[in-house]
C-alpha cells in the first residue's frame, strides 16, 4: 500500500511539474537538450492537458487538441480519399434541379440531424437508389464527413468522440480484396465494427450485349454476395448504421439476393430515396453544377 501511494505521489508530482513549466513559460519549453521543442499542439505541449485548481482541488483539464486528433484519426480510418474529405452539403446546389435530386440532400440533412437518436435503433440507415450521375456519392460522402466531425454522446470519462465511418467503394474494394486475400479478414472486421459503414455503388451493374441489344447485369458473384451479407447481417443484428448508394432499383436488388435486400430495406426504411427517370434530366454532373 505504501509503495502504491508513493508511486501515485510521484505521478502527481510529475504532472504538477509539467503543468507549472507550461504555465510559467508556455512558449519556450525545451526538449531536454536545451533546444526549444517542436510540438504538434502549442497549447498543451503534446501533454493532452494540464492541471488546474478548481475550488481548491486539482483537476486535469483536457486540451481541445484531443478532439482534433481524434477527428484526424477517424478520417484516416475511414479510407475516404483526400479529395472526398472536402465534399460538403453546401457544394451540392439544388436550384433548378429535379425535385428527386433535391430530395436526396433533404433526406441526408434530416438523417444527420437525428443521427444521435436513430443510431440506437434497427431502422437507422440510409439508402439512395438511382441513375448514375445524380449525386448519390456526393450526398453520402458529405453526410459521412459531417458525421466524422460531429460529437457523439460523452463517453464514460466525459470526453467527446467523433463518429467512425468506414468507406467501402464496392468495385474497387472487391478488386483490392481479390488481389490480396490477406486483407479480407481485417477489412471485413473493420466494416463490421465501424460506427457507420458507407458502401458506395453496391453491385454496380455492367452492360452485357445480347442478341436483342444490351442489358444491365449487377456485379454480384456468389462470393461477393456472401461477404456483403456477412457484413450487413452483422450490422443489422447489432443495430449499426449503413449508408448505401446503388444504381440498382429495388426489383434488381431483390433479384441479386432477397435476404440481403430485405436486411438493407428494413434498416433504411425511414431514409430510402429512389431516383428514376431520364438519365440526362437527372444527371447532376452534366448540369455543370460541380
Amino acid at each position: 500500500m505504501e509503495e502504491a501511494a508513493k508511486g501515485m505521489q510521484e505521478v502527481l508530482a510529475s504532472l504538477e511539474k509539467k503543468s507549472a513549466e507550461m504555465k510559467s513559460n508556455p512558449l519556450s519549453v525545451t526538449d531536454g537538450t536545451g533546444r526549444e521543442a517542436d510540438y504538434q499542439c502549442p497549447v498543451c505541449k503534446d501533454q493532452t492537458g494540464w492541471l488546474e485548481k478548481v475550488e481548491g482541488v486539482e483537476k486535469w483539464v483536457i486540451c481541445p487538441c484531443i478532439r482534433e486528433r481524434r477527428t484526424q484519426r477517424l478520417l484516416q480510418f475511414s479510407e475516404i480519399t483526400e479529395s472526398f474529405r472536402n465534399v460538403t452539403f453546401g457544394q451540392f446546389q439544388t436550384d433548378n434541379v429535379d425535385p428527386q435530386v433535391a430530395s436526396m440532400k433533404e433526406a441526408a440533412l434530416a438523417y444527420y440531424s437525428t443521427y444521435q437518436e436513430l443510431r440506437k435503433h434497427r431502422e437507422n440507415s440510409m439508402l439512395i437508389m438511382g441513375v448514375p450521375g445524380c449525386g448519390k456519392t456526393h450526398i453520402l460522402t458529405a453526410l459521412s464527413n459531417n458525421l466524422m466531425q460531429r460529437k457523439k454522446l460523452e463517453d464514460e470519462v466525459g470526453q467527446q468522440q467523433g463518429v467512425s465511418v468506414q468507406y467501402f467503394p464496392y468495385v474497387e474494394g472487391f478488386n483490392d480484396l481479390r488481389d490480396d486475400f490477406n486483407l479480407l479478414e481485417r477489412k471485413m472486421e473493420r466494416m463490421k465494427k465501424a460506427d457507420v459503414l458507407f458502401i458506395d455503388d453496391l453491385f454496380k451493374p455492367v452492360k452485357q450485349w445480347t442478341k436483342d441489344g444490351h442489358e444491365r447485369v449487377p456485379r454480384a458473384t456468389a462470393w461477393q454476395i456472401e461477404q456483403m451479407y456477412a457484413v450487413i447481417n452483422h450490422r443489422y443484428l447489432n443495430h449499426l448504421p449503413i449508408l448505401v448508394s446503388t444504381e440498382l432499383i429495388m426489383e434488381e436488388l431483390v433479384e441479386v439476393d432477397d435476404a440481403l435486400a430485405s436486411r438493407i430495406v428494413q434498416m433504411c426504411k425511414s431514409f430510402l430515396v429512389t431516383i428514376t427517370g431520364p438519365k440526362n434530366d437527372l444527371n447532376y454532373r452534366l448540369k455543370g453544377v460541380y
